[in-house]
């Protein structure tokens, strides 16, 4: 296995982010090839990654993917790579309803990889080695190599830590509030709206021991293989269908996996934006999650809306999922503010002011009169502000025994051969050859 190095954090909050991403970028800026990876179901610190990297950051989701998914999407994706950076999310040991499911630990562990831990020293002084302390003897079976103090003072500061270390310290960083991403109501914003991220390798680099860093990660063992699917996840039958992809700036959250998946199963994906351009000639259309009320007047006067609602009554095949959900609906209503939208899910969507659902979703079909067969199960992701006042004449697919969706439980409306929910999917190898397989059968 390459070299493998997990930044994880004692809390969400604490920096890892932007300490993750700078060490891709230093290491980047050495020559390097880095693939990047993030723990859990997040669109945007990946995002990150991407533009850093110039590979595509992959999700590492034991609850979406299952333990053996982790290791597969680990090896493939880290083909051809010198070292693998991964991302941790909330705090080190948080995981599915206060387990260790999903949690960075969990990764961890399936990987045996060693970690690096960010604690935000701003505020204490000795008492951050006794959190470093009982993060790395919590579990024996993880590997906490090293620690990395963030938003650190001045020097006196860093030397009242220096008297009590528990755990080698392999970086110092200073509080810098200059190179901070802003944030909004889904998260951080996307790489594509700032360079911060990238900037602080040079803080990093004056300020903590990559070479120290990169001789821990050299430590890694191998992690057992049997039964992980391991090679190209193209075939020689792509092109078969083509699937045209929504992805702008207000459609762009997606799994990488998924887009393998497709085109595994004989998918040519082509991307465009329905903000700027026309519906592409396609035989079917996947609308992801994003920012759509950041955008409502671009989508609006697109062209691209009417052509969506034509193509759905056409009978083509449309899949969305959160953001794609509300721009398929009649009308979207943010801030005030309410614009048209394609006039395809009998619904409008509102912007509200706290979230409406955030967690884990496990779905399954219950009807055999949308896209996908009854009986289907995948498990998936839900974070959103919106909700749906819905008509009498919306009828749902989906029947949720873990997430909200749009009702209590249920998800996915389905209108002729469109499905539209809240749910961000990860799709199994079983959801993509059937959404594949109902394109084909259509087009006969």
């Amino acid at each position: 296995m390459i070299p493998t190095i997990i930044i994880a954090g004692t809390h969400s909050g604490c920096g890892k982010t932007t300490i993750a991403s700078a060490l891709m970028s230093a290491l980047c800026k050495r020559g390097l090839k880095v693939q990047p990876f993030k723990v859990g179901p997040d669109f945007i610190d990946p995002s990150h990654h991407t533009a850093i990297c110039k590979r595509y950051s992959r999700n590492l989701d034991p609850y979406m993917m299952g333990e053996n998914g982790v290791r597969e999407t680990f090896l493939n994706a880290s083909k051809g790579a010198d070292i693998a950076v991964i991302e941790g999310v909330m705090g080190f040991y948080d995981g599915l309803d206060g387990a260790d499911t999903g949690s960075t630990a969990h990764v961890s562990k399936i990987l045996k990889a060693p970690v690096i831990l960010v604690i935000d020293a701003k505020g204490s002084s000795r008492s951050v080695n006794a959190v470093a302390k009982g993060f790395a003897t919590f579990d024996p079976e993880v590997n906490i190599a090293g620690v990395i103090f963030n938003r650190t003072g001045s020097k006196r500061h860093c030397d009242m830590i220096k008297e009590s270390l528990e755990l080698p310290s392999v970086g110092w960083i200073p509080n810098r509030t200059d190179k901070s991403v802003e944030s909004r109501h889904l998260g951080l914003k996307m790489a594509h709206e700032t360079s911060s991220m990238s900037e602080f390798s040079e803080v990093l680099e004056e300020n903590a021991e990559v070479d120290a860093i990169l001789e821990i990660a050299g430590k890694t063992v191998d992690i057992p293989i049997k039964h992980v699917i391991t090679g190209n996840y193209e075939n020689s039958d792509k092109g078969k269908i083509t699937i045209g992809v929504a992805c702008d700036e207000a459609f762009n959250f997606y799994y990488q996996d998924n887009f393998d998946r497709l085109k595994k199963h004989g998918a040519e994906l082509k991307f465009f934006s329905p903000m700027n351009e026309p519906l592409p000639d396609a035989d079917a259309f996947y609308f992801g999650g994003g920012y759509p009320e950041l955008h409502m007047d671009k989508l609006e006067t697109s062209k691209c809306r009417y052509q969506v609602k034509k193509a759905a009554e056409d009978g083509k095949i449309i899949y969305a999922e959160c953001g794609g959900l509300t721009y398929l609906c009649e009308r979207l209503t943010s801030e005030g503010k309410t614009s048209k939208m394609c006039g395809v899910v009998p619904a409008d969507a509102i912007k509200m002011k706290r979230f409406q659902a955030l967690g884990y979703v496990a779905a399954q079909c219950a009807t055999n009169k949308c896209i996908l067969p009854a009986g289907i199960r995948y498990r998936g992701h839900e974070f959103h502000y919106t909700k749906l006042n819905y008509g009498n004449d919306a009828r749902f697919a989906l029947r949720l025994s873990r997430g909200r969706g749009i009702d209590d439980g249920f998800d996915g409306i389905y209108v002729n051969n469109v499905l539209a929910g809240y749910t961000h999917a990860y799709f199994t190898e079983e959801f993509a050859e059937n959404f594949i397989l109902k394109i084909v059968q259509q087009n006969k």
